[in-house]
């Protein structure tokens, strides 16, 4: 079976930069695996979430995801993907309910709630009430925690039915608590929708535990891996 993610000799630059930001990059990502990216700030964690989402270019190499060549268009692609960005806060006027962000992962087969087949809304409901958000629905989304909206962009990717995420950062500034209940929701994402999950973080916690492998970057360079003892998705599925 084919890796879900395969990047080969990955060179990339953010336009205006001189120097590249991923440098000869090359790595794997098997089905159903969960990858844990580490490394300073700057090193490149997120460029490497960016360039398999189709965000950034590639100078050169080879990125190959869920067995296609990515591309800036690769717009039918990146709807088999969910990308949780590190810095994705909604302000506090946001006006957009819960329901409705959770909702705009069916897009492309609807356009608006009123439209919505039963089985679609049931996969929203289903989605929200997975996360243990279905209470807040009506909320305005940008009246929320920072980790209640982590948990409405996980219900978004539950709702799409991705088959990979991106999380950077996903337990970023949330208390001890919280980082340990957004590990396990991810753990339930990926468990019922099979996905394979690549998650960069800065931080040791709950996210690397569970993860099956760990790489580190430095410099745009990928420098260590570990391959831990009891991969996660070995046993649970």
């Amino acid at each position: 079976m084919d890796d879900v993610v395969s990047l080969v000799d990955v060179h990339a630059t953010y336009e205006g930069e001189r120097h590249a930001t991923l440098a000869g990059v090359t790595l794997s990502v098997g089905q159903r695996e969960q990858l844990a990216v580490t490394g300073p700030n700057g090193a490149g964690k997120t460029t490497i979430l960016e360039v398999i989402n189709g965000l950034l270019p590639i100078s050169s190499g080879v990125a190959r995801i869920l067995g296609e060549t990515v591309t800036l268009t690769s717009h039918r692609l990146r709807s088999r993907i969910a990308y949780v960005p590190q810095n994705l806060f909604f302000i506090p006027d946001t006006p957009f309910l819960v329901r409705d962000v959770v909702f705009t992962a069916r897009f492309g087969r609807t356009s608006t709630w009123r439209l919505l087949s039963a089985a679609e809304r049931q996969r929203v409901e289903h989605a929200l009430g997975a996360v243990g958000i279905a209470d807040l629905k009506q909320r305005p989304v940008g009246r929320l925690s920072g980790g209640q909206q982590r948990k409405v962009l996980l219900a978004r990717a539950l709702a799409q039915q991705a088959e990979l995420l991106l999380l950077d950062e996903p337990t970023a500034n949330l208390d001890p608590e919280a980082k340990a209940e957004v590990a396990a929701l991810v753990a339930s994402v990926r468990r019922e929708l099979g996905a394979t999950s690549i998650v960069v973080s800065h931080e040791a916690g709950p996210l690397l535990d569970a993860s099956d492998r760990l790489v580190s970057i430095v410099a745009g360079r990928i420098v260590a891996e570990e391959v831990f003892a009891a991969p996660v998705s070995a046993t649970s599925h």
